[in-house]
């Protein structure tokens, strides 16, 4: 169903995308920003996916970087010369149709939004996967076993003084690591527009309505608090406790850490932007694709950045069988490098 976001969409998706988020997936102060301007500027139009012809190409958008890098830097025109960089490295006879954001996240759900009010293009209802991810192969739909794939990559970002801009080509593991190091250039984040390809494609490895899903998710929350969140999910809170230890540095553009409260089961939430292990008397109880989230003790979401110790928090748990999930969610090879920075094996079997 074609239908313009408004004002009361706001909200919903960036409340929405952070409880998706899982510890990731943008802050909310930002998403709230980016996206309230995208309505300001122009019209926003979103599409389901069977709005579009199976064989038009949608591109995915995206930020790429940890988020509690201390001097990010991203602009309205920076997310457009993304979208002019991609446009001008397509042959002439391939026109991208819509716009599709890679992740839900409390700034990623509205990803493509402002990009749409500025181009004209609708924004599809789909994300390369319904809830949020670390790492930029997690959200190319499982291109990378496309035999002899190209990925085109565009990006931007950075202030004056550390403003950078490109577009690579080559294997897809080998683009998304140059993106990933220009973040790190930029000051810890860059807008990306990368990877065209057919609406039928993307439907059938990615995660179509995840964007209905976030909204729906965000006025449930909105109307009926932090049950009415947990409800709409079939998530349970699982631990809630004061953090009494928080660690977060930035490994290769990525935040790395952990978070321990001071509960009776001694939990341990371990993140690489998103949560990816849930630890409860020195065993594992849950592991990403597994929803895990932060709530303060109001029943507001908190990403992993906003962490602090002393805060009194609560754990939520939503099993991957409850949310729209891309096939690189089982993709054993994609948790290779998280593995590495964690120091423990936690990809499904």
């Amino acid at each position: 169903m074609k239908r313009k976001l408004t004002t009361d969409d706001i909200q919903a998706a960036i409340y929405g995308g952070a409880i998706l988020g899982g510890g990731g997936g943008g802050m909310i102060a930002a998403g709230e920003k980016a996206a309230t301007l995208a309505l300001a500027v122009g019209d926003v139009s979103l599409w389901s996916a069977d709005e579009f012809p199976s064989d038009g190409l949608t591109a995915t958008v995206a930020l790429v970087g940890a988020p509690a890098a201390p001097n990010p830097c991203l602009k309205p025109a920076h997310l457009i010369r993304t979208i002019d960089l991609l446009r001008d490295a397509l042959p002439k006879d391939q026109q991208i149709v819509a716009l599709n954001t890679n992740e839900n996240g409390a700034e990623t759900t509205s990803n493509g939004w402002f990009h749409a009010a500025m181009c004209g293009l609708p924004v599809m209802d789909l994300a390369c996967n319904g809830r949020a991810h670390p790492t930029g192969m997690m959200g190319a739909l499982g291109l990378h076993r496309e035999k002899d794939y190209r990925s085109v990559q565009a990006w931007a970002g950075g202030d004056a003084g550390h403003y950078v801009e490109g577009l690579t080509q080559g294997g897809l593991e080998q683009a998304s690591g140059v993106v990933r190091r220009a973040s790190v250039e930029a000051g810890g984040m860059v807008a990306v527009a990368r990877n065209p390809v057919t609406v039928e494609y993307a439907c059938r490895h990615g995660a179509p309505g995840a964007i209905s899903q976030a909204i729906a998710l965000g006025h449930a929350w909105l109307n009926e608090g932090y049950e009415g969140a947990l409800r709409c999910l079939q998530g349970k809170e699982i631990a809630r406790g004061i953090v009494k230890h928080y660690s977060c540095e930035q490994v290769g553009g990525l935040d790395v850490g952990n978070v321990e409260l001071a509960d009776q089961a001694a939990t341990v939430l371990r993140f690489v932007n998103e949560y990816m292990i849930l630890e409860q008397n020195d065993r594992s109880v849950a592991n990403f694709p597994d929803l895990l989230m932060t709530f303060t003790a109001e029943g507001k979401p908190v990403v992993s950045a906003h962490v602090r110790e002393g805060m009194d928090i609560r754990v939520v748990l939503v099993p991957a069988q409850h949310l729209l999930l891309s096939r690189t969610m089982f993709m054993q090879e994609l948790y290779q490098p998280l593995e590495a920075l964690l120091g423990k094996t936690f990809s499904p079997a």
